[in-house]
């Protein structure tokens, strides 16, 4: 995708993407849409069956988000109007019914700072947030998807909206570096409790995360009889939530919900945008740290990591003045030196990849590549030396 904010940029973005589409695909067509910036992501989960009948369940808010992906999202979507309800609801409906769908599905959108509403995509599974859902509507969608594909007619013809839910996904991240995935032991695991708190967790104390796969370690779900009620436990359950031995995004979660734009009760001073977390970190960062404060807090905060075994034989002195090591776990992807290189401080040496993100590694000061420690496609464990450098 690219941006063309001129109309002079025009024809030289349309050959550049279409030249990228024939490279990736094998075919270049592409096509023109309006670029909407600072928009919200409003979605709806949607229920079909065999027999032609399409349900709405509801709507939901998955703004929040960090290399666009969600990290917290909420049902139902707060400060529409009936209006956009209603466009949102024929929409999933209308899409749906053209390609005759059958399951469980998510349709997203676009909402624009002015009330515009477009449409993004199908996803044809169900997500990570059906919970959120499912709390607000009392309906059990993995239920209703057995029976569809048992061939059941839906009963449902509407649903009743119940108070409001926020899912909060609790990722082996760290949120100030760049949200670099942190795999590793837990060795203490306190999970909230209550009213309102719904826990989906795939791993426990002792576990350890392995950096083959996401980053996702569980979700914490909060309902209440409306959104404020929501948050306010949600501030409750994620004070009692410690995860020791792995960092996660915890902190920033905590930051996030007493922010005045995203606990605001009108459309008005609800100023979340899908890019709000990159632009809003350094505050999140300073206003994270101020709610450090409880002992099992900052012992989570601190992400101690399990030690691991050196890259080299403790007994024998590396070959090289400083050694470049691997910032996480993983596989490295691209080497972009070779031994004997020069090279400068910035310069990326390698791209890793761990827990489905990518991550460029960069030299840290000047000199000359005298040794690779690992080869392409290979794996390496954090902190072992990826490169030695004179």
């Amino acid at each position: 995708m690219r941006i063309v904010r001129e109309m002079s940029q025009l024809e030289p973005m349309m050959a550049a993407a279409e030249r990228e589409a024939g490279l990736a695909f094998g075919r270049p067509e592409c096509f023109v849409e309006v670029y909407a910036e600072n928009a919200r992501h409003v979605e709806t989960q949607c229920l079909a069956d065999r027999h032609g009948n399409v349900v709405v369940l509801s709507t939901r808010d998955c703004t929040l988000q960090r290399r666009q992906q969600k990290l917290v999202e909420e049902a139902p979507a707060p400060f529409l109007s009936g209006d956009q309800l209603d466009q949102l609801k024929r929409a999933s409906v209308g899409i749906l019914e053209e390609v005759g769908y059958c399951g469980a599905a998510t349709c997203e959108f676009l909402v624009t700072e002015k009330g515009g509403i477009y449409f993004l995509e199908v996803n044809t599974r169900v997500q990570v947030e059906h919970p959120v859902t499912e709390e607000v509507t009392g309906v059990d969608i993995i239920r209703e998807m057995f029976d569809i594909a048992e061939g059941k007619p839906l009963e449902l013809k509407d649903t009743v909206i119940r108070g409001h839910s926020i899912e909060f996904r609790i990722n082996a991240e760290d949120p100030w570096a760049d949200f670099r995935p942190v795999p590793g032991k837990i060795k203490r695991m306190q999970l909230p409790g209550g009213p309102g708190v719904r826990l989906d967790f795939g791993y426990g104390e002792g576990d350890t995360i392995p950096p083959y796969y996401d980053s996702l370690v569980g979700k914490l779900i909060v309902s209440g009889r409306d959104r404020k009620q929501a948050i306010e436990r949600a501030a409750r359950a994620l004070d009692e939530l410690s995860l020791v031995g792995i960092k996660t995004v915890v902190p920033l979660h905590r930051a996030i919900i007493k922010r005045p734009e995203f606990a605001a009760d009108s459309v008005e001073a609800f100023r979340i945008y899908t890019r709000w977390i990159d632009v809003e970190m350094p505050k999140l960062s300073e206003e994270a740290a101020a709610l450090q404060a409880a002992p099992s807090v900052a012992a989570e905060d601190a992400g101690e990591i399990s030690p691991l075994a050196p890259a080299h034989d403790a007994n024998e002195a590396p070959s090289y003045r400083v050694s470049i090591k691997a910032p996480l776990s993983g596989v490295v992807m691209e080497l972009c030196v070779k031994e004997g290189d020069k090279i400068s401080r910035g310069d990326v040496v390698a791209i890793m990849e761990s827990m489905k993100m990518e991550q460029s590694i960069l030299a840290e000061e000047d000199g000359v590549v005298t040794k690779i420690n690992v080869a392409r496609n290979g794996f390496i464990e954090v902190g072992d030396d990826l490169m030695g450098i004179d």
